[in-house]
C-alpha cells in the first residue's frame, strides 16, 4: 500500500466543495497533459453533494471528459438502479462522454457482459486519471462484496478491466482491482464515525482485511486521499 492521507471536514458541504475542486484540478491537469480526462466514478447516492458541486464547476471542459462507472448492475440502461443512468443524468448534459459497462444485449449472460465491457473499456487510454470511491457500512466498494467471489475479482488478470460479480441483490459488472488501483489519482469519500473506524481497521489489516476496501487498497500503487466528515 502506498501513502494514504486523511482530509477532515466539519460538514458535508465543505467536504463536497473540496472534493469537487480536487477532481476539477485532476481533470484540468489531465486535459493539459494528454488532451482528455478519464474518470471512474460511483453512481450511488452517497456522493450526491460532491457531484452537484462538481457539475457547477465553471473551469471544466466536459467535452474532453470520459466518465465510466466503477461498477454497475446488469440492468437496462434506463433502469432506476443503473449507475450509468445516474452519471449520464449528472454529467452527460454538460458534454461528458459516459461510457457504460453494460451492453443490453447480454443482460442475462454475465460472462458475455463482462467480455463486452472489457472490449468497450479497451477503447479508452489507460491508466485512468482518477478513481473516486465510496464505501458502504461493511466495507464494500466498487461492486465488491464479501463472499466467495471476492478473491476471483481481486485477482483477475491485470490485462482485464471488467469482470462480472454475483451479488445477493443481483449480478453486477465492476472494474477490476488493477483497473481501479493503477489510476493516476485515487480518492475515497466517507462520512460518519462508524464508517471511519471501519475504514481505519481495514487499512490496518490490509491484505488480511475482511472488508473489500481493505483488500483493494492493499494493492494500490498510487497515493490515496481519504475525505471524511462526521455527518452525511
Amino acid at each position: 500500500m502506498d501513502e494514504i492521507e486523511w482530509w477532515e471536514f466539519d460538514s458535508a458541504a465543505l467536504m463536497a466543495e473540496q472534493v469537487a475542486g480536487d477532481i476539477g484540478f485532476v481533470v484540468e491537469s489531465a486535459v493539459e497533459a494528454h488532451k482528455d480526462a478519464r474518470l471512474a466514478l460511483p453512481g450511488e447516492d452517497g456522493l450526491d453533494a460532491v457531484f452537484s458541486a462538481l457539475a457547477k464547476s465553471k473551469d471544466i471542459d466536459w467535452s474532453k471528459v470520459w466518465v465510466v462507472p466503477t461498477a454497475d448492475r446488469l440492468a437496462p440502461l434506463e433502469d432506476t438502479t443503473s449507475n450509468y443512468r445516474r452519471l449520464e443524468g449528472r454529467f452527460g448534459g454538460l458534454g461528458a462522454e459516459i461510457l457504460s459497462l453494460v451492453d443490453e444485449s447480454a443482460l442475462d449472460n454475465p460472462a458475455e457482459a463482462a467480455r463486452l465491457a472489457d472490449a468497450r473499456l479497451a477503447l479508452l487510454r489507460w491508466p485512468l486519471d482518477l478513481v473516486c470511491l465510496g464505501v458502504n457500512d461493511s466495507g464494500g466498494t466498487a461492486g465488491l462484496f464479501n463472499g466467495p467471489e471476492l478473491e476471483r475479482v481481486l485477482n483477475a488478470p491485470r490485462e482485464r478491466r471488467a469482470v462480472a460479480v454475483r451479488a445477493p441483490d443481483g449480478d453486477r459488472l465492476t472494474l477490476t482491482a488493477s483497473a481501479l488501483t493503477t489510476a493516476r489519482a485515487l480518492m475515497i469519500v466517507v462520512t460518519g464515525a462508524e464508517k471511519r473506524q471501519m475504514l481505519e481497521q481495514a487499512l490496518k489489516e490490509g491484505p488480511l482485511s475482511s472488508a473489500p476496501i481493505g483488500r483493494l487498497l492493499a494493492g494500490v500503487e498510487v497515493p490515496v486521499d481519504i475525505f471524511w466528515c462526521p455527518e452525511g
